[in-house]
C-alpha cells in the first residue's frame, strides 16, 4: 500500500501553511448527481477556526436539479413544497490536501449528511459509495480501485466554444495520436501541468499519453481504496478543466463528443484485497487465468448485474453513442483476458490480477460506478455467480452475445424494474436516481437538435 502522498496535509500542517501566509483559501467540495463538483471557498482562518470540525451548510436542491441548475420537481429529497433547506457538508479530514493548481489553496472533500441527525444523506453519490465500501469491509474485504479517463482537448477557451454554440471546435491534435510521442509533446503544455499538480496535490499519478482522437488524451492515476479513487478522480477533472481553461484551452470528457472520432471511456479497474494482499489470484482455473473463487464470483456477478446498472456507467444520452463496433469501446456482455473488444478485459496476474471493465464513459461519476461495480461483485461472492465462459475472438462480430442497453431509456427502464438495485442502494436512493435518469431522458425528447434541422428544414 502507498505511503501518504505528497500534497497530503494534517490540520496542524495547514495551520502552519496559514501561519506562514502559504495558504489563505479552502475549498470544501462534493459532488452533484453529474459528478461535478460543488460547494465553498472559505477563509482559511475561519476553516481553523471551527468549520474543520463543524463543517458548512449547502441548499438541498443542489442533489435534484438538472445541468442547468433549474430545480426540477418531482423528489422527495428536495422540493418547492418541502421549502428548499439545508444539508450539512461536513469535512473528511483525511481527504485534506493542497490545491497546488491554485492560488494559495487547500481542498478537502465533504459528505453530505442531515442537518439535523448528522446521518449521512444516503442519494448523495459519496453516501452511496460509501455504503459499499462499507459492506465489503464487513466482509473482510478492501476494494481497491482505479479509473483511466479519456479526453479531447481544443484550442478555443470554454467561453469561445459556448460562443460557437461547440461547433467548428480546433482540436489540439489533427491526427490519431495514440501513444504518439510526437504529437504529445505539442499537448504537454497542458497534460504535463496536470500531471505535476496532481502529483503536488496528493493524487500520484502514472502517465499520460495519446488516445485514439485527434486531441484525445489519457491520464491514469494510481490504484488505491476505492472511495479515496472516486475522489481523486473527480479532483483531476476539476483540475483538467481549470488549468485548460487558464491557458484559454477547453476540455470534454463527453462520451462521444463527435461521431467521426473516437470515443472517450473511464475503463474500471476493481480488485479485493486483505491484510495487504489481493485475494484474487488463486489456484483455480478459468480459462486462462489462475485465480481465486473470490475472483471468479466477482467477475460473475459484475457481468450479471450490468444491464440493471447501466445508467451508472453510462448516465446520459450521449454516453450510448459511443457503443460502436470496431470503436473500441464494447457492444456486448462477455469476459477475456487482455482483449480490448471484451467489455470485460482480465489483466495482470498474482497480486496484479484486475478486472478491468471497459463499459464506463468519461462522463460517468465515479462513485456511482464504483458503487455499482461492487454491489454487483459482492452479490456475486455471496451467491457464487459463475461468469460466463472466457472468449476468445473478435467480441463485436459474437452475434449470440447478449447486447449492452443500447439506449439511456432502455438501461432506465431497467435500473427502475430492478429489485437488485433497489436492495442494493435502498429504495429512497433508487427512486431518487431513476428521477434523475427519466429527467435526462425527457430532457433530450424535448430538444431539437441540429442533426434534425440538416435533415429536415428542406426536405421534409
Amino acid at each position: 500500500m502507498e505511503t501518504k502522498p505528497a500534497g497530503m496535509l494534517t490540520i496542524d500542517e495547514l495551520r502552519a501553511r496559514v501561519e506562514n501566509s502559504e495558504i489563505d483559501t479552502v475549498l470544501l467540495a462534493f459532488t452533484d448527481l453529474y459528478g461535478r463538483q460543488l460547494g465553498k471557498r472559505m477563509d482559511a482562518r475561519f476553516f481553523l477556526d471551527g468549520s474543520a470540525e463543524r463543517g458548512t451548510h449547502a441548499c438541498d436542491y443542489l442533489l435534484t436539479t438538472d445541468m442547468n441548475m433549474d430545480p426540477v420537481p418531482g423528489y422527495r429529497l428536495a422540493s418547492w413544497e418541502r421549502g428548499y433547506g439545508d444539508f450539512h457538508v461536513a469535512p473528511d479530514l483525511a481527504t485534506l490536501r493542497v490545491a497546488s493548481w491554485l492560488d494559495r489553496t487547500a481542498l478537502v472533500v465533504c459528505d453530505l449528511v442531515q442537518r439535523d441527525s448528522q446521518a449521512p444523506v444516503e442519494q448523495a453519490p459519496r453516501s452511496i459509495l460509501r455504503r459499499q465500501v462499507r459492506r465489503a469491509a464487513g466482509l473482510g474485504y478492501q476494494a481497491m480501485a482505479g479509473s483511466e479517463l479519456e479526453y479531447y482537448i481544443f484550442q478555443n477557451s470554454y467561453r469561445q466554444a459556448a460562443a460557437a454554440g461547440y461547433a467548428g471546435l480546433e482540436p489540439a491534435g489533427w491526427y490519431i495520436e495514440d501513444y504518439h510521442l510526437l504529437q504529445g509533446a505539442r499537448e504537454e503544455a497542458l497534460n504535463g501541468a496536470v500531471r505535476r499538480h496532481l502529483n503536488q496535490s496528493g493524487i500520484p499519478v502514472e502517465c499520460t499519453k495519446g488516445e485514439w482522437g485527434k486531441g484525445q488524451h489519457e491520464l491514469n492515476v494510481r490504484y488505491c481504496d476505492a472511495l479515496s479513487m472516486a475522489d481523486r478522480h473527480v479532483i483531476f477533472k476539476q483540475c483538467l478543466k481549470e488549468v485548460a481553461d487558464r491557458m484559454g484551452q477547453s476540455v470534454t470528457f463527453m462520451a462521444k463528443y463527435d461521431a467521426a472520432q473516437a470515443g472517450s471511456s473511464c475503463h474500471l479497474h476493481f480488485s479485493l484485497w486483505r491484510d495487504g494482499a489481493s485475494l484474487m489470484a488463486g489456484e483455480n482455473r478459468l480459462g486462462p487465468v489462475l485465480c481465486s473463487d473470490v475472483f471468479r464470483w466477482f467477475l460473475g456477478g459484475w457481468i450479471a448485474h450490468v444491464p440493471e446498472f447501466m445508467v451508472f456507467y453510462a448516465p446520459t444520452v450521449n454516453s450510448y453513442k459511443r457503443y460502436r463496433a470496431g470503436s473500441w469501446a464494447p457492444t456486448r456482455l462477455a469476459w477475456s483476458y487482455d482483449n480490448r473488444t471484451a467489455s470485460f478485459r482480465v489483466v495482470g496476474k498474482g497480486d496484479s490480477l484486475r478486472i478491468e471493465c471497459r463499459i464506463p464513459g468519461a462522463d460517468c461519476n465515479p462513485y456511482l460506478g464504483f458503487a455499482a461495480a461492487l454491489a454487483s461483485g459482492l452479490d456475486g461472492i455471496a451467491r457464487r455467480i459463475e461468469p460466463p465462459p472466457v472468449f476468445e475472438g473478435d467480441v463485436y462480430s459474437a452475434q449470440a452475445l447478449p447486447r449492452i442497453p443500447p439506449t439511456l431509456r432502455d438501461a432506465a427502464e431497467l435500473f427502475r424494474s430492478s429489485s437488485f438495485v433497489r436492495e442494493a442502494l435502498g429504495g429512497d436512493v433508487a427512486g431518487h436516481y431513476s428521477r434523475f435518469f427519466a429527467v435526462e431522458q425527457d430532457a433530450y425528447d424535448g430538444a431539437v437538435t441540429d442533426w434534425e434541422r440538416k435533415r429536415y428544414f428542406e426536405q421534409i
